[in-house]
Parts: structure tokens; sequence; C-alpha cells
């Protein structure tokens, strides 16, 4: 990985303090090189990340709470935590449970981290797991409901144009419709929304430093309708959508077929395909990045990003659950967490490039 004179300020949330969200940050910052890319800092309650040290056996790191983003010492051996008093007794919190408590730390982790962000304060965000039974447990009184991060970040930042983008290194897609059924998901797929998809996914790979991306657009149906014998989408909606993109410069392709699309795209093809729903774009991403040993029958790698595409401001995240099963053993993986803050960083240094920051 290259220096870089433009050090962002990279604000973490903690995640659901039950799960593996304090263990794998407490991993991926104890490396001391992602100090020469960027200036982390934790946003949550810093007692957790303390008992999270035992856990993953860095008692060398020194957890630093803070009041201010101003306060932080952002040095290698020094975890900086925005700190929230979300946990009253950590002695007393379940681990690997479902909770009200938990929940609330988890949401109010992700509001703060969004303030921040919309503040200028922290110039790119990477969000740990929650989990949506707690946190919604915590919310209901309130007469409050999200389905996820995706939702709480496009409420908070007033967007009303987004899209999801998983990521697994150069393995990227984007989704026309995300947690809706399979039949709402085909009603979705109309040319406005395509198109929109298309131009955040172009967007997305420019500020990732690629230069006139190649954005490939799957079908919905099987051989892409077959010339209307199996669906008339890709005729009606999708291809549409396809010539208007291409009419705004945007060098898209499509409709292709989408059980090639994703090895042409694998194969160096494609820098991103827009996918029409949600398992049509996960599946074949964590077949890719999350991986079991046969030998072990253990998980050997749990890669992945999830990025939030349209936003004023720059969101990944971990691509996967909070791990409860794992919880307090050490064993969780940090990769995809790793991941996430390399890929905002280098949408990070996108942004600062075309505002004139980087150096």
């Amino acid at each position: 990985m290259t220096q870089t004179a433009y050090k962002p300020i990279v604000g973490i949330s903690m995640g659901d303090p039950a799960g593996n969200g304090p263990e794998i940050t407490v991993k991926a910052l104890s490396d001391p090189a992602l100090y020469d890319r960027c200036r982390p800092i934790v946003v949550g309650d810093w007692k957790m990340i303390e008992q999270a040290k035992g856990f993953v056996n860095h008692p060398e790191i020194t957890v630093n709470p803070v009041s201010s983003v101003a306060e932080a010492k952002f040095q290698a051996g020094t975890i900086d935590v925005y700190q929230l008093d979300l946990i009253e007794d950590v002695s007393k919190f379940q681990l690997a449970t479902v909770s009200a408590e938990g929940g609330n730390a988890a949401f109010q982790s992700v509001k703060k981290l969004i303030e921040l962000a919309m503040a200028g304060e922290v110039d790119a965000t990477v969000t740990n797991a929650l989990n949506k039974e707690a946190m919604n447990l915590a919310l209901a009184p309130q007469g409050m409901h999200f389905d996820g991060h995706t939702e709480i970040y496009a409420t908070y930042t007033g967007c009303k144009k987004y899209a999801m983008m998983l990521a697994h290194h150069d393995f990227r897609v984007v989704h026309v419709s995300t947690h809706v059924s399979l039949r709402e998901a085909c009603d979705r797929v109309k040319t406005p929304r395509v198109l929109e998809c298309i131009e955040l996914a172009n967007q997305a790979c420019v500020d990732l430093g690629i230069q006139n991306p190649r954005v490939a657009v799957a079908g919905l149906n099987p051989h892409c309708g077959e010339n209307g014998l199996f669906g008339r989408e890709e005729i009606d909606e999708i291809a549409p959508a396809i010539e208007i993109a291409k009419a705004r410069g945007i060098n898209a392709i499509g409709p292709i077929p989408p059980d090639s699309v994703f090895s042409e795209m694998n194969g160096g093809w494609y820098d991103i395909t827009v996918v029409m729903y949600h398992d049509q774009g996960h599946i074949p991403t964590k077949v890719l990045g999350f991986v079991i040993d046969r030998a072990t029958n253990q998980w050997k790698a749990v890669e992945g990003v999830n990025i939030t595409l349209g936003l004023p401001i720059i969101r990944t995240s971990v691509d996967h659950g909070t791990g409860f099963a794992n919880v307090g053993k050490g064993t969780s993986n940090e990769l995809s967490l790793v991941n996430a803050i390399d890929y905002a960083l280098r949408m990070a240094a996108g942004r600062a490039a075309r505002e004139g920051k980087a150096e």
C-alpha cells in the first residue's frame, strides 16, 4: 500500500457491542501501517473497545476516550474513541445477545458518525455490523424503524437517490433493488431507476480513480429474455436506460445475460456491474469473498465491502453480520473491515483530488 501526504480522518462505528465489531476494530487498528494512510477514530463506547483488547490479545494497545475529534491523538498503538456513554455496566452487559441496550448503542454510534461527517469533522465513515432486531427493539418506543444502515444514512443525510454497492477487491456490483421480495424486485426494474444506478456505478468508479469505467448492466430474465420470449424487461426498461447513459457519455454495456456477466467481470472485462435485485449481486460477490476451508470446516476468509452510493458523505461497511457465534473468542476475521477502510480511503482520495485537498 502506498503512502500519501493526504491523510483523511476516518470515523468507524463500533457496531452492536454484543457482536464482533469491537474485536475486529481492535484487530484492524492494531496495524501501525494503517496510521501512515489515515487518521482513524472509533465512535462508540470506549469500555467495549477496552474489553475487546483482552479478547484479541492486544494488551499493548491504549484506548483513548475523547469528547471531540480534535482531541484524538491519531497515533499507532492508540485507539481513539469518540466517547458516547452507551453501555451502563460492561460487566453485566450480555454479549452475543439481542438487546435494546446493544441496539441503541449501535444506532447512536452510527447517528453520531453521520453527524460528524456532515459537519466535515471526518472525511469518510466506515460501519461495523449492527443487529437489526436489536436496533429496532430500541427504537420502537420512539416510534422509529430502520431496515438497516442504508436507510439510517439516507434519513440523516437527506439523500433521496442512493444505491448499494458490494465489492470484493475489483469485483463490484450495484443493486437496482435490495431488501424487497423477488416479486416486487421485478416490478422495480424501471428505466429511471436502472439509469440512476448506472450513473451511480459510473461515478463510484471515477471516485476510485478508474478512467472511463466499463459499466456492465445485467439482464433480469434468463438469457436476457431471448428477445421477449422469457420477458420484456430487457427490451422495455433496461436497454432504454443503457442508451440514455451512453448518450450522457457513460461506457454502459448490455444488457448482458446474468449467467455470464459475473465471470466476464471477474476476468477483467468490466469495472462494475449493475444488477437488478439483491441476490443477483450478493450471491456471486459472497461466493468470491466468503470462503470455507474444507480441511478445517472453518471460515478461511470473510471479505467484502458494502458501500452506499449517492450520499453526500462517504460510507463503506463490512459485508457481514454481528458474528454472535464468535464473540469473545478473538477469532473473528477483520479483513472485511480492513477492506472497507481501504475503499473509504480510495473514495476519500478521489473526492479530495477533485476538491483540491490532496497534495
